[in-house]
C-alpha cells in the first residue's frame, strides 16, 4: 500500500483518533502524542490494512489500547497533573448562593405558569425535545408550541426581572 492509499484510508478518522485519545488521557498534549504514535503504528502496519475488514475499528482499538497502556505506565505515574485545559470550577460562596437563589426563583415562576406552558417549557428547555416531538406528544401544531414556549419564557423573564430589580424602576 502506498502513501496515497494509506492517507485515503486514514484521513477520514484521524480526528476521531485524537478525540478518543483526549477523552481517555484528558490532556491535549498527551492526546496529540497518542495520535501521533497510533498514526505511526498504523503506517508501520499499512501492508496489513487490506486484511482488516474495518481499518477504522482497528485504529480505534489501537488508540484505546495505547491510551490505557500510557495511563498504566510508570511514566504516566510520574507526570505532574498540569493540563492546559484545567479550569478552576470552584465558585465563591456568594456566587454559589446567588445561582441557587436564581434557580429557586425560576422553579417558583415555572410552577406559576399555566399547565400547558409549564409542560412545553419542561419538554423543550429541560428535556431537550425537538419541536416536532413535542407536537406529537401534546397533539398540537409546532406553531402553537413555539408561541406557547415564547410566552412562557417571556413570563419567566419578566418575573425574574421584577424579582432582581427589588422594586427599582
Amino acid at each position: 500500500m502506498n502513501e496515497i492509499e494509506y492517507l485515503k484510508i486514514i484521513t477520514p478518522f484521524k480526528d476521531k483518533i485524537f478525540r478518543v485519545a483526549k477523552r481517555l488521557l484528558v490532556s491535549v498534549e498527551e492526546a496529540e502524542d497518542a495520535t501521533q504514535e497510533v498514526l505511526l503504528k498504523l503506517w508501520n502496519h499499512r501492508q496489513k490494512f487490506k486484511d482488516y475488514k474495518s481499518p477504522e475499528a482497528f485504529a480505534m482499538t489501537m488508540t484505546k489500547n495505547w491510551c490505557f497502556d500510557r495511563l498504566k505506565s510508570k511514566q504516566a505515574q510520574n507526570l505532574k497533573i498540569v493540563h492546559n485545559n484545567y479550569e478552576d470550577h470552584s465558585q465563591s460562596l456568594q456566587k454559589s448562593i446567588e445561582v441557587n437563589d436564581s434557580l429557586r426563583w425560576v422553579e417558583t415562576h415555572m410552577e406559576a405558569l399555566p399547565a400547558k406552558q409549564k409542560l412545553i417549557l419542561q419538554l423543550r428547555d429541560i428535556e431537550q425535545f425537538e419541536f416536532h416531538e413535542i407536537a406529537k406528544i401534546l397533539d398540537m401544531t409546532e406553531a402553537t408550541i413555539r408561541v406557547s414556549l415564547s410566552r412562557a419564557r417571556k413570563t419567566i423573564r419578566e418575573k425574574l426581572t421584577q424579582t432582581h430589580n427589588y422594586g427599582i424602576k
